[in-house]
């Protein structure tokens, strides 16, 4: 499919060649609130929205329609305004046209809020693992919020003119976060958006 990497996956980044793929697997435990209170569970994190849209646009080109209707989603889906949302972990392949897209499709729905988001790929750390990638992803969101920290997109260089977010660049950082929300974009436009809060108010 022509989209591998000849040296490293650099998301976001000016002189991105593709994505290189990665090997691991990760799951979740998700339970009601009542059933991880009555077994004392430790919460380390709570599903607040999820949006979803299956655009079918091409098997592996991607839409600017598809990821936008999916975070537009989870925010109606948690009822909560693009301003509630502090930092998002990208789908960011390092790929020259998915990098692009998805940063028009963060502009699409948070509008005038986009350049207050911190934005990142962890892909560029533990590769694209395909089938793995949401939980894998899904866990490093929910690590960002515990520790309020922003891992980094490593390997960045320089910026591009298409990619124009404030992206996480090559060193974690330390910041505040409220909501976060977790994009997998998959082939063939089956797209998926996750929103995460720390642990719910009353707990």
């Amino acid at each position: 499919m022509r989209i591998l990497a000849k040296d490293c996956c650099r998301p976001f980044s000016n002189k991105r060649g593709g994505t290189v793929l990665g090997e691991g697997g990760a799951s979740l435990v998700l339970e009601t609130l009542d059933m991880a209170l009555s077994r004392n569970a430790t919460i380390l994190a709570e599903i607040v929205g999820v949006g979803m849209s299956s655009d079918a646009y091409h098997a592996i080109q991607p839409s600017v329609e598809g990821p936008t209707t999916a975070m537009s989603n989870a925010l109606k889906n948690a009822k909560l305004k693009p301003s509630d949302i502090d930092y998002i972990n990208a789908h960011g392949t390092g790929t020259s046209i998915n990098d692009s897209v998805e940063t028009q499709a963060i502009h699409k729905c948070f509008g005038e809020f986009s350049h207050q988001l911190a934005v990142s790929s962890t892909k560029s750390m533990h590769g694209n693992t395909l089938g793995a990638a949401g939980a894998l992803e899904s866990i490093a969101t929910i690590c960002a919020l515990l520790a309020q920290k922003a891992p980094a997109t490593i390997n960045y260089l320089e910026k591009d003119p298409l990619c124009d977010l404030d992206y996480i660049t090559n060193q974690a950082r330390d910041i505040k976060i409220r909501y976060s929300l977790s994009n997998s974009f998959a082939f063939g436009g089956l797209n998926v958006s996750l929103l995460f809060k720390t642990k719910p108010d009353n707990v």
